[in-house]
């Protein structure tokens, strides 16, 4: 039989632990099977923290822990792009920070941390527009400011994945495609989220066409649902532009939501083999399924599904991918024996 193609499991940790914890992410996650996660939220002592406030002692920990645990990160799940565009007060929280200076703390940080976890890859956004401006109209300045974080990430050997999320200026898939045309450089790729899509009041036919507009740029997904019931307020109008991301529920495990996954994943097969070897030329290990359910809740900067949650979104995605016929790998007892050294 012809060998199918393949992808790596892995998944946002911080979601498997109650308390965020870098014990309780790992176990978790090694008693779940995998053997690669995203680094974001992590307590290894002196409180929650992002991994982009971590201390040299806290990462020297961390890495001691994710070996006791058998576990490599697959991605650095940064907040980079998650402030404003423009310094306006626009009434949202959102920071400014002025983009040489964010350019030569923030996103070198994040590539300094990628080397010491020894991942390729830098999840990222896309900045946030002034609130009720078109998003469109800020194209020029992102594809700008987007272009010089790709070369960063390029130079140091990494490649930054632009995640499609709502408020942000890449709040679609067709908006997202454009910004990665006009961008054209081999340091970015492009992160598909569905349920960022349908928390937008976006339909799944809808949901669909933004999956194909991005299709070229693909470089890894985020595997998470939404089925919102008719009816249901707390999404705005996607004519409005701005979703109160803290008030979001109704986020699925990936076979029973309204996020098209099996269509998508069926889809994404066909090229799966080519996007694994455009990956691999950059020294990623191959095409990441990033676990990021939200099954407990969701907001603007993560998401909680808990050790029972990510098991119940693990099994789900499994049973889609078993059906698409997509091959991935979870420990097993040659695993366990090659640990051994047997």
């Amino acid at each position: 039989m012809p060998e199918l193609p393949r992808v790596i499991l892995s998944g946002f940790s911080d979601e498997a632990a109650n308390e965020k914890t870098a014990v309780q992410q790992f176990a978790a996650f090694a008693a779940l099977g995998l053997q690669y996660y995203s680094l974001r939220f992590i307590d290894v002592g002196a409180g929650v923290k992002n991994v982009m406030k971590l201390t040299l002692p806290e990462i020297q920990k961390v890495r001691h822990l994710q070996d006791e645990y058998g576990l490599n990160v697959s991605s650095i799940g940064s907040p980079i792009g998650k402030v404003k565009l423009c310094d306006v007060d626009d009434g949202t929280k959102n920071v400014y920070v002025p983009f040489k200076k964010y350019l030569a703390e923030d996103v070198k940080k994040a590539c300094d941390l990628a080397h010491t976890f020894e991942a390729k890859l830098i999840r990222g956004f896309s900045f946030y527009p002034p609130k009720r401006s078109n998003p469109s109209d800020h194209l020029p300045q992102v594809v700008d400011q987007l272009g010089q974080i790709a070369e960063a990430c390029h130079r140091a050997d990494l490649t930054y994945g632009l995640e499609l999320e709502a408020n942000l200026v890449g709040h679609t898939g067709q908006i997202l495609a454009e910004i990665f045309r006009q961008v054209n450089h081999p340091g970015m790729v492009l992160i598909f989220d569905a349920a960022n899509v349908l928390c937008q009041g976006y339909s799944p036919a809808e949901l669909y066409q933004q999956y194909l507009a991005m299709k070229p740029g693909l470089g890894w997904m985020h595997i998470k649902d939404y089925c919102r019931p008719v009816g249901d307020d707390q999404v705005a109008e996607k004519t409005a532009g701005q979703v109160n991301e803290d008030s979001l529920k109704n986020f699925v495990p990936a076979d029973i939501g309204q996020g098209s996954h099996e269509a998508i994943l069926r889809d994404f097969s066909q090229i799966l083999p080519a996007v694994e070897r455009k990956l691999r030329r950059r020294g990623i290990p191959g095409v990441f399924l990033d676990l990021e359910p939200h099954l407990k809740g969701g907001g603007q900067f993560g998401g909680f599904s808990g050790p029972d949650g990510m098991g119940v979104a693990l099994r789900a995605l499994t049973r889609v991918l078993d059906y698409v016929r997509i091959d991935y790998h979870l420990r097993d007892f040659a695993d366990i024996q090659a640990e051994r050294g047997f």
